[in-house]
């Protein structure tokens, strides 16, 4: 049957559209998107007030399966991105075992085909089970789809294996995505160093855990041309070393998550608040507000949500004991709606080349438009709706998220995937 999304405001900057319109939807794809679409027998959905978007992408996201489906799995996590907008989003390779093979990417396919809610793109593991030491099985694993490739969770700390590893992947149409930390230099630190630390009483977390790799890492970029594509960015250093290498003309780009925009060192109190707890830790104010004037310049080229679920109980002990990390599937577009949008520091317009068209640029996946013809994965919000996170509950089997408690503005209510309509006035479709 025939589906029309009626009424609401379409923004595509990839096409030129930004106002009131219909779009038509038919065997997955669009048919047409104008005024006062009728067709006989379509199931119409009413989006008046609300905005419609090509499907939102987090190319950031811990889905845990295999190994540890106690924090997540493919179904719970793609059923909380679904709950927040996304209709593709990318899982990291640090599971257990260790997605280094064809055989680990297929495994994860194969359940995301069976049970997944949305789209799951895989990245490979660059050098095996993470270890830093030797080459993943990268040509097998582009071979079966993989078209970025990441040890996340740890920083390759040896310059030599990143430049083989760049080398290597240079043959591919393919990124490299690295999690910038130098080991010698973060040791066992917790939060970011100065006030933190320091009147909390934790191990000291240095910026320069981060910049020092990010520099040897645009250095790898510039000696191999392989593209290179920094996570999870939290200081303005950092991000100014991405800016010159774009300068330069290097094929470097950068992600930010809402957690290092919106939160800051300040927020981690002498409740000792685990929950704030990530990887890498939240900087100073005067970072935050670096990273978010980055997301209006261009600087910064994606939001992504680095969604890392922990059981409750792992994340109920001492702050030292904590796992780091936080959930923000559920959470990320209405954050970005919240404290960018609504603030008048991005437009629509741009959400949707932060939230979507560049994700699957870097990705290399094809990307989708609100025309004739494409593939109908599209995202409906309402931009005005105010709710409390948590309240409701969450999809993900996971609560810890640091926005827990908040309240935030705009909220995902339908989702549509090759056409079917998975997410309905807020109610998934099982």
């Amino acid at each position: 049957m025939a589906l029309i999304l009626k009424g609401g405001r379409v923004i595509d900057p990839q096409v030129g559209i930004d106002g009131i319109a219909d779009v038509l939807v038919e065997d997955g794809k669009i048919k047409s998107v104008g005024a006062s679409i009728v067709t006989k027998d379509a199931e119409v959905l009413d989006c008046s007030g609300k905005i419609v978007v090509p499907g939102l992408v987090d190319a950031h996201v811990h889905l845990r399966e295999p190994g540890f489906e106690h924090k997540e799995d493919i179904e719970s996590g793609t059923r909380a991105a679904v709950r927040g907008g996304f209709t593709t989003v990318c899982a990291m390779p640090n599971t257990n075992p260790c997605i280094d093979d064809a055989v680990g990417v297929e495994y994860v396919k194969a359940i995301a085909e069976k049970k997944g809610k949305c789209k799951v793109e895989v990245s490979g593991a660059c050098t095996c089970e993470r270890a830093g030491e030797t080459l993943s099985d990268m040509g097998d694993m582009w071979d079966h789809g993989v078209r970025m490739f990441t040890d996340d969770g740890s920083g390759i700390q040896k310059a030599g294996i990143m430049r083989l590893v760049m080398d290597y992947a240079s043959q591919f149409d393919c990124v490299v995505s690295v999690h910038a930390q130098d080991d010698s230099l973060v040791g066992d630190g917790q939060v970011n160093e100065g006030k933190c630390s320091t009147r909390l009483g934790l191990s000291p977390w240095p910026a320069e855990g981060e910049e020092v790799e990010i520099e040897r890492d645009i250095s790898m970029c510039r000696l191999t041309g392989c593209p290179l594509h920094i996570q999870h960015i939290t200081t303005a250093r950092a991000l100014q070393l991405v800016k010159n290498a774009k300068a330069e003309g290097l094929p470097v780009t950068c992600e930010v998550t809402p957690h290092h925009l919106f939160f800051t060192e300040d927020d981690i109190d002498d409740t000792y608040p685990t929950n704030l707890k990530v990887n890498p830790p939240l900087r100073t104010a005067a970072d935050a507000e670096a990273l978010r004037e980055g997301v209006v310049n261009g600087d910064v080229d994606i939001i992504v949500t680095d969604h890392a679920p922990h059981a409750a109980y792992e994340k109920d002990r001492e702050f030292e004991l904590a796992p780091f990390g936080m959930t923000g599937i559920e959470t990320s577009l209405a954050a970005i709606n919240t404290h960018l949008v609504k603030t008048g520091r991005i437009d629509y317009n741009k959400l949707v080349e932060l939230m979507s068209v560049k994700p699957r640029e870097i990705l290399r996946i094809a990307p989708v438009k609100l025309e004739e013809g494409n593939v109908a994965d599209i995202t409906v919000f309402d931009p005005d709706v105010a709710w409390t996170v948590g309240e409701d509950g969450y999809a993900s089997k996971a609560d810890n998220c640091g926005f827990d408690g908040k309240e935030l503005t705009g909220r995902a209510t339908d989702v549509v995937i090759n056409g079917n309509l998975v997410m309905e006035a807020g109610d998934l479709d099982d």
